[in-house]
This record gives structure tokens, sequence and C-alpha cells, in this order.
């Protein structure tokens, strides 16, 4: 299947979930997320949800993160749109953020993070089962992730489909990615 076919289907079957069963999906997500290994991060950068397409909740993993690791520096992007690159800030609270003209939320106030980055929570519409990701075609996380050395976990609501056909040199593939129901390893 074809990246732009994958991203209609996908965002298609994330706007049917109703609330109950959305819900129900970020909480196993997050119950996925507390068996990592937390132990040699000390910095997670995470991408902040836009609610309006039912990505996954990732404010959940930060208020677990915040009381349950606190030595762990949050790190969230503030994307340009011109570039199409992402600035990445510190994570100082909710107050701190605000939608931008495309909805997404970013960091007002937050630090400018130039350190390393141990761990990416990288968003997606869809995997397939060698890794790959299909996500909104903009490439912003491709182009940030092919200069860092960080594990790179994707966070997804839906299981693996089989392939993504139309993948090129520039898609960075995920070490893990996380679902509802199994942590997958590539």
């Amino acid at each position: 299947m074809l990246k732009a076919e994958i991203r209609k289907q996908a965002l298609k079957d994330r706007l049917r979930l109703d609330d109950a069963t959305y819900q129900e999906l970020n909480q196993a997500l997050l119950n996925q997320f507390k068996t990592l290994d937390f132990s040699k991060i000390k910095s997670i950068h995470i991408f902040l949800p836009i609610t309006e397409k039912k990505e996954p909740d990732t404010f959940l993993l930060i208020n677990w993160l915040t009381t349950n690791h606190p030595e762990i520096k949050i790190i969230v992007p503030k994307a340009d749109f011109e570039t199409a690159l992402m600035t990445h800030h510190e994570y100082i609270g909710l107050a701190d953020l605000k939608k931008n003209t495309n909805q997404i939320l970013e960091p007002q106030n937050g630090k400018l993070h130039q350190g390393e980055i141990d761990l990416v929570i990288v968003p997606l519409l869809a995997f397939d089962l060698q890794g790959y990701r299909a996500g909104y075609g903009k490439g912003f996380y491709d182009r940030f992730l092919q200069n860092i050395n960080a594990q790179k976990i994707g966070l997804s609501l839906y299981p693996a489909i089989e392939k993504i056909d139309d993948v090129n040199e520039h898609d960075i593939r995920l070490d893990f990615c996380i679902t509802p129901t199994a942590i997958i390893k590539f």
C-alpha cells in the first residue's frame, strides 16, 4: 500500500473512534509505555497530540513521566512550516502551550534544548512490519531523526500493516513501536 492511501485510511479509522474506545486505547498505550526501561534515559522528546485528529494522547505519558521519573528532561517540538524543520524545547507545563495556525500545540517559553536526546516518541498514522512509518507527509520527523543518535519509538493506536510500498532513502526506521497490545521491536 502507498503512503497516500495509508494516510487517508488511518486518519479515517482514527476519526471513527468513539471517545470511550479512544480513551481505552490511550490507557493501554500508557500501560505498555510504563514497561520500558528508563534507567539510562536522561531526556525524552515527545510529540504533542493533535486531539482533533485523535492522535495518541501523549499527555498521559508526560504526566506519568513527570510523576514517576522527574529526573528525565521532557523535550517537545515546535514546527516551522516554511522550512519544514523543528526546534526542540524543554517542557514546562500545559500553561506554556499554545496552538499554532495548524492547531498543533507548541511551547511558547520553554528553553531551547540543544543537548543530547536519548529517546524520541515519534508520531505516525501507521507503521509496517519492517519499522517504517507513514506520517502526515511533511518529513519533519525524518529530517530531525537523521541527525540524532536516539532510540526511536513510534506510538500507534493500531497494529502494524504488512508493508509500506513507497519507502524511500529519507525514511527513518523505528527501533520499536508501542501499540495498545504490544511493544514491537524492529
